[in-house]
C-alpha cells in the first residue's frame, strides 16, 4: 500500500470505488473495458441507426473476481499498474497469496486475457482452492449471436450487429473465442505455486480470432503472454515518458492521463485492423445511453491529438486517416444542410455522418470541421508528410474543409466582411449566434493552412480561398480590448467552457499581450466552475504564456476535482455528471503540461518554447518529442534547458535540426546523441538551413 502511494506510475486500494462507472479500464486500440464489466467494446463496432447508434455491446469472458471461500482475514489490494498496462487483485493470508491480473493486450490487440496465480506463502500441505465467480452469458441486445464449433479449447460465437448506421450500411460481424471458466481452481498438496491463464480473441472474421487465439496460445506455452504485453508498454513509456520533479498527485495525474490516452492509440507497424477513432470515454465506455455513445467529437482532433502527436505521429496519423476514410459522409452532411464541400459530424461513428441524436448541435456547433483541420495541419508542421496529402486522401480533405467554409460565410456590405451566421459555438450555452469567434478564426485557419499545402503541392490557390480568409469578421470590442465570444456578447453572461480563451492556444491568433489578459480576466469568472473538465487547463496555458504561473496554478488544481480515487478516473464534470474515463479532461490536463510548462508551439516552421513552471515544479524531463522524424528529449529547470536528439532515423534520412534562442539568436546545432544547454529562454527548434553555395 505504501509503495503504491509513493509510485506516481501505480495506483492502489484496499477497496473497490462504491460507482463501478471509476473502475479502472484496460483497454488496447482494438478492445477496451472496465474491469468487473460484463460487456467489452471493439474500436468502429456500433449498433443502431443515426443518432441511436452507439458501440455495439459485446458480453466479456474477463469479467472474473476471484474469491477464496472459508478464508478468515484475508488482506486484499487492487492495483493499476500504468507501466504494465495491468489490473490485479491481490488477496493474501498466512499461508498463501493469489494474485488476479487483467489485461488487454497492448501488441496483440485482438486479444484480452486474465491469469489468476496461487503461491504458497507457509509450510502447509493443504490444497488451496480458489472459486471464480462470473455471471457470463453468451448473449448481447445489439448482435445475432450464434453458437459455433469449439476451437483449440475455446468456445465460439459469431454474428452481425442488429441495425445499421445508416440505411444499407454495413453490419460488421463479430467473432470471439474464449476459454472456458471453471467454477474453481485447486493448487495441490504437492504444489507450491501455478498459474493459469485465459484468452478471449475478439475480431470481426473467422480467420483473424482463430489466428489471434492461436498465437495466444503459443505464447502462454512459451510462458511470456503477459511478458510480452508488458515489454509492448515498457516501449511505450520509453518513447513517451514525461516526469516531473513536483508533487506526487501532479505526477499520479500526469501518468494516470498518459496511461488512459496511449491506451487509445493503436501499435506501431501495422496493427491489423481499420482506427475508427477516439471516444470522449475511450473503449471502456459507450454503450446505449452512456458517454456519448461511443460517438467521435472535437474533443479527439483538439483536445487528446496534440499530445499523442507530440509522441507518436503515426498514431496521430491513425487518427487522420479515421477521418479521411469517414469524407463521404462529411461530403454529405455539407449537401444536406445545403452548403459546399464538407461539413463533419458534431457526432461521429463508423460513416462520417451526422449521429447526433440532437439536430441542434449536429446542425450549428460546425467549428468541428475547422477543429478537424486544425489536427491535419498539426501534423503536417510536425512531421512534413506530403504523402498523406499527396498520395492518401488528405488533400481532398483539406480542399473539401476550404470548400464548406467559403459556402458557409455571407458577405456583410455594411461591414465589409464575411459573417458565418447562426452558429453554436463552443460554449453551448449559447445558439444561433453570429460571428462567433472561435468557429470564425478556426475556419480562417482552415483556408490560411489550405492554402498553404496547395502551394506545397503545387496546386493553384483559389482565389476565394484567400479573400475569405482575409476578410471573415473576427469579433474584437476596441475599446475593452479584448474578443466578445460572438455579436452580442454582453461582459458577464455565463458561459459553459473554455471558447474565446482557445483563440490564445491552440489557435494562435495573433493578439497582443494586454488583450490575450483581457481575455482570461472577462471569461474566467464567468465559466461555470464544475462544467467540462478541460476548460481550466486552457485558462492555465493563457497565463502560463503570460508568465503568471501561480495563477496559472491555481486554474490547474481545479481539474484535480475531476480525478476520482483510487484509479484516477476522470469524470466530465465536477459533480460527477457525464461522462467518465472522460479523455477529454486528460488531454487538457496533459497539454497544460507538455505545452504550458515547456512553451512548445507548433508552426509552420518551428517548434517554439518558453518554459515557465510554478513553485512546487523544480524540474520536467520530456522524452521522445517527435519533430520532422527526429526524437527528442528536454530536460528543463527554472535555472538551465538541455535538448538532446536521441534518435535520428537514416533511413528515410530526418531533417538536422538547430536551436535557436529568440533574444541573442544564438543557434545550437543539434546531433544525435549529443546534447545542448543553456540558461532556460524562450527559443525554438527548426530544420537546419541549407547552405547555399
Amino acid at each position: 500500500m505504501a509503495d503504491g502511494k509513493e509510485d506516481p506510475t501505480v495506483f492502489s486500494s484496499t477497496s473497490l470505488p462504491l460507482d463501478p462507472r471509476l473502475l479502472a479500464t484496460v483497454t488496447n486500440a482494438y478492445l477496451g473495458t472496465r474491469v468487473y464489466r460484463d460487456i467489452l467494446h471493439i474500436n468502429g463496432v456500433y449498433n443502431g441507426a443515426v443518432g441511436d447508434t452507439h458501440r455495439a455491446d459485446i458480453p466479456s469472458p474477463v469479467n472474473v473476481r476471484v474469491m477464496v471461500p472459508g478464508a478468515d482475514s484475508l488482506a486484499e489490494t487492487f492495483t493499476l499498474n500504468t507501466q504494465t498496462g495491468t489490473f490485479s487483485h491481490v488477496l493474501r493470508s498466512t499461508d498463501y497469496t493469489v494474485t488476479h491480473q487483467i489485461y488487454a493486450h497492448r501488441s496483440l490487440v485482438h486479444l484480452m486475457a486474465f491469469s489468476v496465480t496461487i503461491q504458497r506463502s507457509a509450510r502447509t500441505t493443504q490444497p488451496i482452492t480458489v472459486c471464480l465467480q462470473t455471471p457470463f452469458v453468451p448473449k448481447s441486445q445489439d448482435l445475432d449471436l450464434n453458437r459455433g464449433l469449439d476451437f483449440q479449447g475455446a468456445h465460439y460465437i459469431h454474428g452481425k450487429t442488429l441495425v445499421p448506421e445508416v440505411e444499407g450500411g454495413p453490419r460488421p460481424t463479430v467473432h470471439m473465442l474464449w476459454t472456458p471458466v471453471p467454477q474453481a481452481l485447486t493448487l495441490c498438496g504437492e504444489e507450491q505455486e501455478r498459474s493459469w491463464e485465459f484468452l478471449t480473441a475478439v475480431a470481426e472474421s473467422q480467420e483473424e480470432v482463430k489466428r489471434s487465439y492461436s498465437d495466444g496460445l503459443a505464447l502462454i506455452a512459451a510462458g511470456s503472454l503477459h511478458s510480452s504485453h508488458a515489454h509492448a508498454w515498457a516501449a511505450l513509456w520509453r518513447d513517451s515518458c514525461v516526469d516531473l520533479d513536483g508533487p506526487l498527485p501532479l505526477r499520479q495525474a500526469v501518468y494516470g492521463c498518459l496511461y488512459y490516452l496511449l491506451s487509445a492509440i493503436p501499435p506501431r507497424g501495422n496493427p491489423g485492423f481499420l482506427f475508427h477513432g477516439i471516444s470522449p470515454g475511450g473503449l471502456s465506455n459507450g454503450t446505449r445511453g452512456e458517454d456519448y455513445w461511443g460517438h467521435v467529437f472535437w474533443d479527439q482532433d483538439t483536445w487528446m491529438l496534440p499530445n499523442i502527436l507530440l509522441f507518436y505521429p503515426e498514431a496521430a496519423r491513425a487518427i487522420l486517416e479515421y477521418r479521411i476514410r469517414t469524407l463521404e459522409g462529411a461530403l454529405r452532411n455539407a449537401w444536406e444542410q445545403g452548403y459546399k464541400g464538407a461539413k463533419f459530424p458534431w457526432e461521429s461513428a463508423a460513416t462520417g455522418r451526422e449521429v447526433c441524436p440532437e439536430e441542434i448541435y449536429g446542425a450549428q456547433e460546425i467549428h468541428v470541421t475547422g477543429d478537424v483541420l486544425m489536427a491535419f495541419e498539426q501534423y503536417y508542421c510536425t512531421t512534413l508528410d506530403q504523402k498523406l496529402f499527396r498520395e492518401d486522401g488528405g488533400w481532398k480533405l483539406v480542399d473539401a474543409v476550404a470548400q464548406y467554409w467559403c459556402s458557409r460565410m455571407v458577405w456583410n456590405e455594411e461591414e465589409q466582411c464575411y459573417h458565418i451566421k447562426g452558429v453554436m459555438p463552443p460554449d453551448e450555452y449559447h445558439c444561433r449566434v453570429d460571428n462567433s469567434a472561435y468557429t470564425n478564426v478556426v475556419a480562417q485557419r482552415s483556408l490560411k493552412f489550405a492554402a498553404d499545402v496547395a502551394q506545397d503541392l503545387l496546386i493553384p490557390v483559389p482565389e476565394e480561398w484567400v479573400d475569405c480568409a482575409k476578410k471573415v469578421k473576427v469579433p474584437f470590442d476596441a475599446e475593452k480590448k479584448y474578443h466578445p465570444e460572438y455579436d452580442g456578447y454582453s461582459p458577464g453572461e455565463p458561459v459553459k467552457q473554455a471558447d474565446v480563451v482557445l483563440l490564445g492556444f491552440p489557435l494562435m491568433h495573433p493578439m497582443s499581450s494586454e488583450v490575450r489578459r483581457n481575455d482570461l480576466e472577462m471569461y474566467e469568472p464567468v465559466t461555470e466552475l464544475s462544467g467540462p473538465a478541460m476548460t481550466w487547463s486552457m485558462f492555465a496555458v493563457g497565463w502560463l504564456e503570460l508568465k503568471e504561473v501561480q495563477r496559472a496554478q491555481s486554474q490547474l488544481r481545479k481539474c484535480f476535482s475531476n480525478i476520482t480515487e483510487p484509479f484516477k478516473i476522470w469524470v466530465e464534470n465536477s459533480d460527477g455528471s457525464g461522462a467518465v474515463n472522460f479523455l477529454t479532461g486528460m488531454g487538457g490536463f496533459l497539454q497544460a503540461v507538455l505545452f504550458g510548462y515547456t512553451g512548445f508551439r507548433i508552426t509552420r516552421s518551428s517548434l517554439c518554447f518558453d518554459p515557465a513552471f510554478p513553485d512546487d515544479v523544480n524540474k520536467l524531463s520530456i522524452t521522445g518529442v517527435s519533430y520532422v522524424g527526429n526524437k527528442l528529449k528536454f530536460t528543463i529547470t527554472k535555472e538551465e534547458m538541455r535538448i538532446e536528439v536521441t534518435e535520428c532515423p537514416r533511413n528515410p534520412p530526418a531533417s538536422p535540426l538547430e536551436a535557436v534562442l529568440e533574444e541573442s539568436g544564438q543557434r545550437f546545432p543539434l546531433r544525435e546523441g549529443q546534447s545542448i544547454s543553456f540558461p532556460t529562454a524562450a527559443g525554438w527548434i527548426r530544420r537546419l538551413p541549407t547552405e547555399t553555395p
